[in-house]
């Protein structure tokens, strides 16, 4: 931030005042005179500061009145729309994501990167490194035997023991026994498939999903059969339930029921308690990925779906990898009546975890420190979700789309003129800006006109100008005139930001 002229500081200041509520729409800002003594800054710099807001859409000049704040640009983009859910699915898909994926990580990875807005973490100065490292520390030293003695197969007593405690803050009542620590979600996940279905299996999920997810199940040799889902609900019980009486094979159901990787959706509890009442009459295990629960704009996170099991139906997934630390890859799962063949999987496939990162975490998470980053991590990503939002709608063309999650990291663009996200990765990466376009999130090309955008990082000069060149690639595009234009030049400021950032990940 000190590096931005004082204009920007302070017009950052004001935009801060706007999202916490201090100046509300149609309050005006404090006069050119108010504003040169608050500040002690000169007449140019304070007109510099408003032109600044007023051109970013924040306030609106009146004349002879000042300036007002204004109704944010992006409250005027059409949201999405509700996915149909009386179709019956499409035939169960299970081969290709991985061919799609592959070539998206290989590309990237061919050419320097000045922008990544398709990952889903958090910038590496939001999460609490020195505390953690402090953590570590204290750990070795009430424990120096840790490194020379293998850790329990369940995981580290203590970390067990806090995840089992805060798991009673959305309504589960597990025991640190009920637990078992793995390599991040996505190992609880595959743990979770495999203990309850086969190779050749039909497994329920979301559409869009996460395409690590699918990328599982067809390494699992599984099937996945798309259901469509509401960018604000999340799954649609209706269309899960037309799936159920059309095909008699699904073996599984695996949801994201706060803030769905890509759309952002947050399930009702009136529908998580019909998903788990749905799954429960049918015996169909119910998979819960609750990985960003904690990212939602809220004092505490929503009850989780395994607190409407009535028989240990659900098995519930989680992990600290975009809330607390990426580097350690702590996830857990606690399987309900699977919880013996989950063990055993483990066993037979990875053995135990380490124990540090588990005790160290446990440690901090046990404090009221870990409340405190988790609320001025939910703070930071709000401001950076807003200001990412209100650039979209500022540079990208008429037609665009997306949808505002209450949390999370990441927003989920529609393209106007049904433009192919494909194309507009391949211009943006030949201008080493990384997008993921929607085709990685369904075996369909049902999502082929969308993008994720990340949110993660502070919203700086490297992140505004990737933006506006990105949204000048999309109208480009979208008027059939290629991607072949010339293009401003990339600030050199913005670009050493952008990339001490990435090495910083």
């Amino acid at each position: 931030m000190d590096s931005l002229p004082l204009y920007r500081q302070l017009a950052a200041h004001y935009v801060d005042a706007i999202h916490t509520g201090s100046l509300k729409q149609g309050d005006k800002l404090p006069s050119l005179r108010s504003l040169m003594r608050l500040h002690d800054i000169s007449l140019s710099t304070a007109l510099q500061l408003c032109r600044t807001m007023e051109s970013d859409g924040w306030v609106e000049a009146r004349d002879r009145s000042g300036y007002f704040v204004r109704r944010p640009r992006r409250l005027a983009i059409a949201p999405m729309e509700e996915p149909a859910a009386g179709v019956p699915p499409d035939p169960a898909q299970y081969v290709g994501i991985h061919a799609k994926v592959s070539d998206f990580v290989a590309r990237r990875r061919q050419i320097p990167e000045k922008l990544n807005l398709s990952i889903a973490r958090g910038a590496p100065e939001l999460y609490p490194a020195e505390a953690l490292r402090n953590a570590m520390t204290r750990m070795l030293r009430q424990q120096p035997e840790m490194l020379t003695v293998a850790s329990p197969l369940k995981g580290h007593r203590q970390f067990r023991e806090v995840l089992a405690q805060r798991s009673l803050r959305v309504g589960m009542a597990i025991s640190p026994d009920d637990i078992l620590v793995t390599n991040g979600c996505i190992e609880a996940l595959n743990l979770a498939l495999r203990a309850v279905a086969q190779p050749g299996d039909t497994v329920a999920v979301e559409s869009p999903t996460f395409y690590g997810l699918l990328q599982v199940l067809e390494s699992l040799g599984m099937r996945a059969l798309e259901i469509p889902t509401s960018p604000q609900t999340g799954l649609s019980i209706e269309a899960l339930e037309l799936a159920i009486s059309t095909y008699d094979n699904i073996k599984a159901v695996v949801v994201v029921p706060h803030l769905q990787n890509p759309l952002g959706s947050v399930m009702p509890d009136a529908h998580k308690a019909r998903l788990a009442q749905l799954c429960e009459r049918h015996a169909i295990p119910l998979i819960e990925d609750d990985t960003y629960s904690e990212l939602i704009d809220a004092p505490t996170p929503p009850r989780a779906l395994k607190s409407w099991d009535a028989s240990g139906n659900v098995i519930h997934c989680a992990s600290l990898h975009k809330i607390l630390a990426p580097g350690l890859r702590l996830g857990w799962i606690a399987a309900g009546r699977w919880q013996a063949r989950v063990e055993m999987l483990k066993f037979a496939q990875t053995r135990n975890n380490e124990g540090l990162s588990q005790g160290a975490a446990g440690l901090f998470m046990g404090t009221g420190a870990y409340d405190r980053h988790l609320r001025h991590l939910r703070g930071c990503l709000k401001t950076q979700r807003e200001q990412t939002a209100d650039a979209i709608a500022s540079y990208f063309p008429a037609g665009t789309r997306i949808n505002l999650p209450p949390g999370g990291l990441q927003l989920w663009v529609e393209l106007p003129e049904r433009l192919s996200s494909s194309r507009v990765f391949d211009a943006a990466l030949a201008e080493r800006i990384v997008v993921a376009p929607g085709t990685l999130f369904s075996n369909s090309s049902r999502f082929d006109h969308y993008l994720r955008i990340n949110c993660g990082w502070p919203y700086g000069e490297a992140v505004d100008t990737g933006l506006r060149r990105l949204g000048q690639i999309i109208e480009t595009l979208s008027r059939g005139a290629g991607a072949g234009t010339a293009s401003p030049p990339w600030p050199p400021e913005a670009a050493r930001l952008q990339s001490s950032s990435a090495r910083a990940a």
